[in-house]
């Protein structure tokens, strides 16, 4: 026997839902490797906020500093300041990578120098 069209229909409905369902669940569980999600401005040498960290003084608005260990993810939450990261030393590179004042990822490559600058 077959089943009716609407059946159908109804069925791919729920198997798409439950694997967007079960995709969801995988990102969170990856995201739990995160630190909490603190005020202020860090530089992680690994992925997730991984490795190890630099505490970015967001006082320093415009001063160019460069990193000991090449930066792979960062975490910010200011309502004021994000970060300039570069690719190179003394913030050079083809494509400059922004930030937002309230940012946490991973890096589309490593940075090895930033600046604080205004949101």
């Amino acid at each position: 026997m077959f089943m009716p069209k609407s059946k159908i229909a109804g069925a791919a409905a729920a198997l798409t839902a439950a694997a967007a369902l079960l995709g969801l669940g995988a990102g969170t569980a990856g995201a739990t490797g995160w630190p909490p999600l603190q005020n202020g401005a860090y530089l992680y040498s690994g992925p997730t906020g991984s490795g190890t960290v630099t505490n970015v003084d967001l006082g320093d608005a415009g001063t160019c500093h460069n990193l000991s260990k090449p930066a792979v993810s960062v975490q910010v939450a200011s309502g004021s300041w994000s970060l300039e990261l570069y690719s190179g030393a003394g913030c050079t590179g083809p494509h400059p990578y922004r930030t937002g004042s309230l940012a946490q990822g991973n890096l589309p490559w490593n940075m090895l120098s930033y600046r604080v600058v205004p949101a």
